[in-house]
């Protein structure tokens, strides 16, 4: 990305359980945060919320921009709208007319969700190319960019949460379990065996996934680990990997660098 970041930005990344926000100067991260991501709130709420985070980051007066990326859709909205007047100049949300230095070579790059978007201007700038990003949330989702630094697609499969949930939802007889990594593969109780298929098996996904993708692509690139879980899997993971958990803002706020006008 041939652009000097200048100035400050905050980033927001609101996803159907999380809501990130960071804080940028110059491109360094001054400050970051994780809320729950409430079902509803107001635009006066956002306007509130975002001043009280930029307060405990210790920022006053406006920054100099702030970039949006919103997964839900019901919210995404009253975002856009509550976040007009935070910053000296109007608010950018990702998606089609942002300039982003990543080509998405996809049979529908619009439908393409902005979080992936902002992982993938991140890891590329950070790691170079080709590279994949393993990202944990909601959903677990493997992206791939190639040797020309072109994003060419990518996995979506369920995450860690939805995993268990499901479990304890569909089988009558099972019950919802903490999501902690068990002693043993081989569960002695149905908690135990519950956590070993739902933890120990999403390393294991993730690893015959990441074999099948490097597979296709001809080489092994660095592969690049975020989410909350990100720590956590990785250990279990045969792959080797680095672990960014500032991936998505970082990308964000490199995304408004490059469309600030």
């Amino acid at each position: 990305m041939s652009v000097t970041p200048k100035g400050s930005v905050v980033a927001i990344n609101v996803g159907n359980r999380t809501t990130r926000i960071g804080l940028y100067v110059d491109g360094e991260a001054v400050g970051r945060c994780k809320l729950t991501t409430r079902d509803h709130l107001t635009t006066d709420e956002v306007r509130m919320q975002l001043r009280q985070v930029l307060d405990g980051f210790g920022f006053e007066g406006l920054p100099d921009g702030v970039i949006l990326s919103c997964v839900v859709p019901s919210l995404a909205n009253n975002w856009e709208l509550g976040l007009a007047g935070i910053s000296a100049s109007r608010p950018l949300v990702v998606g089609a007319g942002l300039k982003t230095g990543v080509k998405l070579r996809q049979e529908d790059p619009a439908g393409v969700g902005s979080d992936r978007v902002a992982n993938v201007v991140a890891a590329r700038e950070s790691y170079g190319q080709p590279v994949i990003v393993v990202s944990l949330g909601t959903t677990t989702n493997i992206e791939v960019v190639d040797r020309t630094g072109a994003f060419v697609g990518g996995i979506i499969a369920p995450g860690l949460s939805l995993g268990a949930k499901a479990l304890s939802q569909e089988a009558a007889r099972l019950p919802e379990v903490e999501l902690r990594v068990p002693t043993k593969a081989v569960g002695r109780n149905t908690r135990a065996a519950m956590q070993s298929g739902v933890m120990l098996g999403e390393a294991v996904r993730i690893d015959g996934l990441l074999d099948a993708v490097m597979g296709e692509m001809g080489c092994e690139p660095q592969v690049v680990m975020t989410g909350g879980a990100a720590t956590t899997i990785g250990a279990l993971m045969r792959h080797d990997y680095v672990v960014d958990e500032d991936l998505t803002l970082r990308g964000l706020s490199q995304i408004w660098y490059l469309n600030r006008r």
